[in-house]
């Protein structure tokens, strides 16, 4: 491969916030640890035991880490439940001490946009330029948000709640490296980010991305089967009867890697237009 196409992947690495290395070497996490040989005696072998199982994956080391996640979790549903304004919400979160990415991230990120818009839009975790600027979708993604909202006549900082747009994400701090949100972080965040819809109350929700539309709909499905579906958002942590009408759909990340599917993009647009005049 030429020079020139390496020096451009690494820059593309960048962009997307991948300038941190986790580790001194490279490591292959999918081979199992050499087991040291048996000691001898008078050149005969001991016995030797079973090889233990690998580290963090023995029943109990499962079922340690889920009760672990159901507490934190737990400890989350009781904060956000005593959250009666956004602000109270977002400074439970900032309180909370049950998510290890606090530790990593530089800013708190937690919305920007109308907080009276019609619309919710939800993404996943904020990236390198968001935890830079503690504020969700900025930076090139968040430029490509932007004109995409904008064909719909939305903008976020619009006064008019009928073209505003109010944005967030599922978690409010940046996971080291920009990698992809485990399911114990999502499962830990789920009761803030429920309440931060219930107490924002949009009329329509959009579910920015596959990671942030499985969590919300708790679905298995794929991203591209949850888009171009009217979807009913309802939470599994508060207490109500009313459900929201969501929509799915690519994230602007995934957009600039695959420009091909910025059509399918506007076909969404188009459907939550139609869902907003029903409304």
């Amino acid at each position: 491969m030429p020079q020139q196409a390496y020096l451009a992947a690494l820059e593309w690495h960048l962009d997307m916030g991948a300038n941190e290395a986790i580790l001194e070497e490279a490591q292959d996490h999918l081979q199992r640890p050499v087991a040291a040989p048996p000691p001898s005696v008078a050149g005969t072998s001991l016995p030797v035991a079973d090889p233990p199982a690998l580290a963090g994956h023995t029943p109990q080391a499962e079922t340690a880490a889920l009760a672990g996640t159901q507490a934190l979790k737990q400890q989350a549903t009781e904060l956000a439940a005593a959250a009666n304004t956004l602000e109270d919400l977002a400074a439970a979160i900032q309180n909370f001490e049950g998510l290890d990415i606090k530790k990593t991230a530089t800013n708190f990120v937690f919305a920007d946009g109308n907080p009276r818009a019609r619309v919710m839009l939800v993404g996943e975790a904020p990236g390198a330029d968001e935890d830079r600027q503690g504020t969700p979708f900025v930076g090139v993604s968040g430029q490509l948000l932007d004109k995409i909202l904008a064909c719909i006549g939305l903008d976020r900082r619009a006064e008019d709640p009928a073209h505003s747009i109010y944005i967030s994400n599922v978690l409010n701090w940046r996971p080291p490296g920009n990698r992809t949100p485990t399911p114990q972080e999502m499962e830990i965040a789920l009761p803030f980010i429920e309440k931060h819809i219930a107490l924002k109350n949009p009329e329509c929700l959009i579910l920015c991305g596959g990671v942030a539309a499985t969590t919300l709909l708790h679905s298995k499905e794929s991203i591209s089967r949850l888009r171009g579906t009217r979807h009913i958002f309802m939470p599994q942590t508060l207490q109500t009867d009313r459900g929201i009408p969501a929509i799915a759909t690519y994230h602007p990340s995934y957009l600039l890697r695959t420009p091909s599917q910025k059509a399918k993009v506007w076909q969404d647009m188009l459907f939550l237009q139609k869902m907003l005049e029903e409304v």
